[in-house]
This record gives C-alpha cells, structure tokens and sequence, in this order.
C-alpha cells in the first residue's frame, strides 16, 4: 500500500501547489536582494528621486537617511532634520520619530512621521516638506492628526496615496488595528472633522496589526499590513499580510473574502532562514516596477534589523506576489 499512498500524497502536493490563493498553499518566501553599504534600518521608506538615485528613511536619529545611487549599494547620509522640532517632545521626552512615509507631488516631497510614547496612543503624526527629499532640507509643518488616552486608535505608522481626486491617509497600530482619515491636499493635513474610517483588526487583543500601506492595482486597492511582533531581534514574529478593495476606505477582504476587520489577510511574507520578523513595509516604484521594502532582523548578526528590497509582481488574478 505504499507506493499508491506515496503516488496520492504526490498528485495532492502537485494539486495544492496549484492553488496559490488558497489557505493550503505553503509559499516558499524569496530572500530580499543583496544589498551593501548601510544596511541598518528599521521601518524603511523608499523612493527614487527626481534627480536620479534613491533615499530611504527609516525609524532611529532624526528620522535616519540612506542614499544609493543604484539601489543596491547604500550610503548612512544622517538624518532628515538637524534636531527634532520642540513639539516633538510632547510625546516623548528625547524627540523621537518613527516610522516616516515620503511622496511626491504638487512639485515636492512630503514626509509624514509619527511621534509618541511606546506602549501607549498619546501619539501624533507630523509632515514636513522639500523641494529635493535630501536630508537635511526638511521644513517641518507641525501636527497632520492625533490621538489621545481617550481615543481608540493609535495615531502612528502614516501612509498616503492619492484615491479619486482626493487626498488619504492611513495610520494605526494596536488600538483596533488600522484606520484612515482624509487630508486636505493643499496643507497636507486632516480635514477638519473627517471621518475615521477603520480598515483592518484582530478579533482579540492586543489587535497586533500595525504599519499599514496601499497601493492602486487595477481597478483594486491593496492593504499591506503588518502583523504580529515586532522589535524583539530574534524574537520577533513579524510578517506582511494583504487584503484588497475597490474602494480606498474599504470595506478590504483577503483572496477568501474573509473581511479584513474579522482578522483576514493573505500573508505575504514572513521570516524564513536568518530573515526574521518581515514588516514595517512599504511600497514604492522604480521604472514602472512595484518593489516592497521592509525591515527584517539578522538572525546571522544577533538580530540586526536590516533593509529588505523585493519586486513586488502581481498576478493574473490581480493579487501580489513577492520575487
């Protein structure tokens, strides 16, 4: 009997790995490109610049900057801002920002950020703005939106894209997961009294969902999030999870139709090998190419979080894939 046995487990192994969309595939997650230079990092934002290479921003310093010229060799260019601004310091007593998104339009570059407390949403996400997104050239706006005690969301980890005309941003972590509030395209700030849309959660506390970005593919718009923990080194259990919708504020489902706000999400990537606790993603474009960029932690180099770059594909049925 062993050998049909052997022959079904074959056929059904062959038959599952067919189905990529399904619960039962087991993906074989693709190492993020070699990368040299700095490769310290943690939260990382990503974008080519007008004037040609690349800079990435990141949580650590004064919201800390990388350049490359070819997007694989990476240069420690310090940090967006000389010294935090003073209302930084009404969330944290060293001025401390994390987890920055930069964009381009309207003829410069904006970069969100969030200041806060760990452990708590007394929280608040600021912009500045440059005509070059070199660091060092940042003029800061002050407060876009916040949270408080009161509140249940946590006003950390922005994100923006542009949706219908209309200007958006995401945020969240913790605090029931995942939330979304208009801007005002011209300040960069909150409309005065948007809504809070909720997006993504988890059925049970701590509701550890956080760092959300979308993007627009076809007629849909794609949720990544990340899941799980992280800052713990080789401890950590962070992975990228994504669900789609077809309008921006939602409602967002995974390829089951399970609703993001009932805990669904396709996962996307994970830690394998000595590439643990993949998250704090985001998304960016290079020569009509999507790419996600995240952290992971080193498990060859006690648990240094490190820059992690993979093209980002989509497949015939529309959802993301990571090479």
């Amino acid at each position: 009997m062993r050998a049909p046995r052997a022959l079904t487990a074959l056929i059904a192994a062959v038959f599952l790995a067919l189905l990529p969309n399904t619960a039962y595939a087991q993906p074989d997650y693709p190492d993020p490109q070699p990368v040299t230079g700095q490769q310290i990092i943690h939260d990382p934002t990503v974008i080519r610049l007008k004037s040609g290479g690349y800079v990435a921003y990141s949580t650590g310093g004064v919201i800390g900057a990388r350049l490359s010229k070819d997007r694989e060799h990476w240069a420690d260019s310090g940090n967006a801002f000389a010294e935090p601004p003073s209302w930084w310091y009404e969330y944290n007593d060293t001025g401390d920002p994390w987890a920055p998104d930069i964009s381009y339009r309207a003829g410069r570059y904006w970069l969100y950020y969030a200041v806060s407390s760990w452990g708590t949403n007394h929280s608040a996400i600021g912009v500045a703005t440059s005509p070059s997104g070199l660091p060092g050239t940042w003029k800061d706006h002050g407060k876009v939106f916040s949270s408080e005690r009161t509140d249940t969301w946590n006003a950390i980890d922005p994100a923006l894209i542009r949706a219908d005309g209309r200007l958006w941003m995401s945020f969240g972590s913790y605090w029931t997961g995942i939330r979304m509030v208009e801007l005002n395209p011209r300040t960069g700030k909150a409309v005065a009294g948007t809504t809070v849309h909720h997006l993504a959660t988890r059925p049970d506390a701590p509701y550890a969902v956080e760092g959300p970005y979308i993007v627009k593919h076809g007629r849909y718009y794609y949720l990544f999030a990340s899941y799980d923990a992280c800052c713990a080194g080789v401890n950590s259990t962070y992975k990228i999870k994504v669900g789609r919708s077809t309008s921006v504020t939602g409602p967002y489902a995974d390829s089951t139709g399970k609703p993001m706000l009932e805990g669904g999400g396709d996962l996307l990537l994970e830690g394998h090998g000595r590439y643990v606790g993949t998250g704090g993603e985001s998304v960016f474009q290079d020569h009509g190419q999507d790419w996600l960029a995240y952290h992971y932690y080193d498990a060859e180099d006690e648990g240094t979080p490190k820059l992690g770059l993979n093209r980002l594909s989509w497949k015939k049925n529309g959802w993301p894939i990571v090479l």
